[in-house]
């Protein structure tokens, strides 16, 4: 009788959940993993069927993953799901993003036009990304239609083997983000691209040829990344005064590289590269000189570990690293004996430096010392030349993913105690080793 009692009045008064106020229920929702259970909630009651409309949607169709991706059946099979996905969409109040990764757009342009135009103008989502996985030819590359250069809502755009080539203005002025993937693109495009979103904040081009000179005057644009990874030569001029933040990431070989003309606002800057220059190993190294050069005003810094090699033959050859400003400085080194002139003698002109990174990187190295000094000259210089200085500000060092054991590193233990002699205002110093387990 008393289970019965409590049943009745469950009915009289319904449901605790169903009697929160709908933009508690809302919230709710919106923390569920993924918008399909979102859709799912609808048969709990009449009260709730229509309550998933009003959540924010991310719609995420990822077929990478797949090993039968790049079979022609299998995609259009997924195509075929990305539609019937989408026409029940269409009545959501708001997708808040849309993401589509696949193998090929053969014989599906139209499909994929739809995804663009439902992105555009039907959801009128904030953040879209569309990327291609596979183009053996950039000219087969999808193109991206007319009518999506005209936007007002999108804030961030991710585009991956998309021909940009409006015919006339680029307008997206909500654009805050924009970032073109593996594409051939001219100057003429890039200029419509950054005059037509004047609320841009960062610009990532990945693996984008054709364009020889960039120059961005935007004084909101505030964050540059280039990469590149291919072997086709390239040479890109960077002609940026108001970017703040400059990431550079990638392979450089034969004469494809980057240069820096006017980064004078530049505050920080990641130089992830690896420069390879067949049989001149002198060339790889002016061309560091010359780049460290254009950002010695920046406050913080990170260098790969080809720079590290490089700043050895440097120092070993009497270059003189100029006075720096940075006061955070990451070193990815492979700590080889080797690295440590070239580590000491670029912390002997960071006299302002606060915080060390030490990031021990597993790789290989390259031996660029053994092509330019002899094996006396290299062992003498590593072991008499302490390189003395001062670190006043030096207050925090860290060596992080640290391999093995620091007593029994021929580098590390005699870096470790010239940095505790230099570094007169150390507050903290600590060594992580690396998860053997990953």
């Amino acid at each position: 009788m008393e289970r019965q009692k409590k049943i009745m009045v469950v009915a009289r008064e319904g449901d605790r959940l169903s009697n929160l106020p709908e933009p508690i229920l809302l919230y709710i929702l919106s923390m569920l993993p993924n918008s399909k259970q979102v859709v799912q909630t609808s048969v709990l009651s009449s009260q709730w069927r229509f309550l998933w409309k009003s959540v924010p949607a991310s719609l995420d169709f990822d077929f990478s993953d797949d090993p039968k991706a790049y079979r022609e059946k299998h995609i259009l099979a997924y195509v075929a799901s990305v539609n019937r996905e989408l026409h029940y969409w269409r009545f959501c109040e708001k997708i808040k993003s849309f993401r589509v990764f696949i193998h090929s757009y053969v014989n599906i342009d139209r499909d994929i036009d739809f995804w663009v135009y439902f992105a555009t103008n039907i959801g009128k989502v904030e953040e879209f990304s569309l990327k291609f996985y596979v183009i053996t030819y950039p000219d087969l590359a999808y193109k991206f239609p007319e009518f999506a250069y005209t936007n007002t809502v999108l804030r961030n755009l991710a585009l991956g083997f998309c021909q940009l080539r409006p015919s006339g203005d680029v307008k997206w002025s909500n654009l805050v983000s924009l970032s073109i993937g593996d594409v051939d693109m001219t100057e003429d495009v890039m200029e419509k691209v950054l005059l037509g979103s004047p609320n841009l904040e960062c610009l990532e081009l990945d693996n984008v040829v054709g364009i020889r000179r960039l120059e961005i005057s935007s004084v909101k644009l505030r964050k540059l990344i280039l990469k590149h990874d291919n072997d086709e030569c390239h040479c890109l001029e960077i002609h940026a005064p108001y970017i703040r933040h400059l990431e550079i990431w990638g392979l450089c070989c034969k004469e494809m590289h980057f240069q820096l003309r006017n980064v004078a606002s530049l505050v920080t800057a990641v130089v992830s590269l690896n420069v390879y220059f067949p049989k001149n190993a002198e060339k790889e190294c002016k061309y560091l000189q010359e780049f460290l050069h254009h950002v010695a005003h920046v406050e913080n810094l990170e260098l790969s570990p080809w720079c590290i090699e490089c700043l050895s033959i440097l120092e070993l050859k009497g270059w003189p690293i100029p006075p720096s400003n940075w006061k955070f400085l990451k070193l990815n080194a492979a700590l080889e004996k080797l690295d440590y002139p070239g580590i000491c003698s670029f912390l002997s002109s960071s006299s302002n430096l606060e915080t060390l990174i030490i990031d021990w990187f597993n790789r290989k190295p390259r031996k660029l010392l053994s092509k330019c000094t002899n094996e006396d000259e290299r062992m003498r210089r590593l072991w008499t030349c302490y390189f003395n200085c001062s670190l006043p500000h030096l207050k925090t060092i860290k060596f992080i993913n640290f391999y093995g054991k620091p007593r029994e590193n021929n580098v590390v233990l005699p870096l470790v105690k010239w940095l505790q002699k230099n570094a007169t205002a150390l507050k903290g110093f600590v060594i992580s080793r690396k998860n053997r387990g990953k």
